[in-house]
């Protein structure tokens, strides 16, 4: 029986000519990394400032929620547990809104860095990036094709610009956010399906 033969590998690129020739398209190049570097830094802000939102939630101190977002070891994880101390500590339906607002906002943003962040980049002989291909399976109609690609044109550099002015005004909303949502969660009041945990919790418990 016939072994399948292993595909066959591409040519190893001449680095030596494409390092000679980056030095003229070193600027759009730096642009490009800059603006990624700026896409990431933004996200992580953003990300991290669910650390009060979660300490608000658990009633506890910074320590104690950075450490339970910390293990918790994926963004979705996250993200999941927050939306789920939402349902039974808020019953003030603007309150619970405007965080489900923040966090559609974070998702739809999180979706363009992961992007950014986990794909191949794609280099021609001059030493300009030229696409990005993505490092995920797809499903299509005759099969599978690993990684969508795209191109890195002017076009999809507004976008990364765009989506670092969105993260900038989260930041901002998120900030504005956190008083108002320290103060509702003081007055005491929980959402029905909290006191129902509470009850059920104590007759389990009897």
């Amino acid at each position: 029986m016939e072994k399948d033969m292993p595909g066959e590998l591409p040519e190893k690129p001449n680095f030596a000519a494409i390092e000679a020739a980056a030095a003229h398209s070193a600027g759009r190049r730096t642009y490009i990394m800059a603006l990624i570097g700026n896409l990431t830094y933004s996200w992580s802000n953003n990300e991290s400032m669910f650390i009060y939102v979660l300490m608000l939630l658990m009633g506890t101190d910074q320590a104690v929620a950075a450490i339970v977002f910390a293990t918790l070891n994926t963004t979705r994880a996250r993200i999941e547990l927050i939306e789920r101390l939402a349902k039974i500590k808020i019953a003030e339906k603007p309150v619970a809104k405007e965080l489900a607002r923040i966090i559609s906002r974070f998702n739809d943003l999180t979706r363009l860095r992961n992007e950014f962040n986990h794909c191949l980049y794609r280099v021609n002989e001059q030493g300009e990036i030229t696409h990005t291909q993505s490092i995920r399976v797809h499903e299509v109609a005759d099969g599978l094709q690993f990684g969508v690609v795209r191109e890195m044109d002017d076009a999809r550099l507004a976008e990364i610009s765009e989506a670092i002015g969105k993260m900038t005004k989260l930041n901002r909303d998120i900030w504005s956010f956190l008083p108002s949502l320290q103060q509702y969660l003081a007055s005491g009041v929980r959402a029905s399906g909290g006191e129902e945990a509470t009850k059920g919790g104590k007759k389990n418990g009897a």
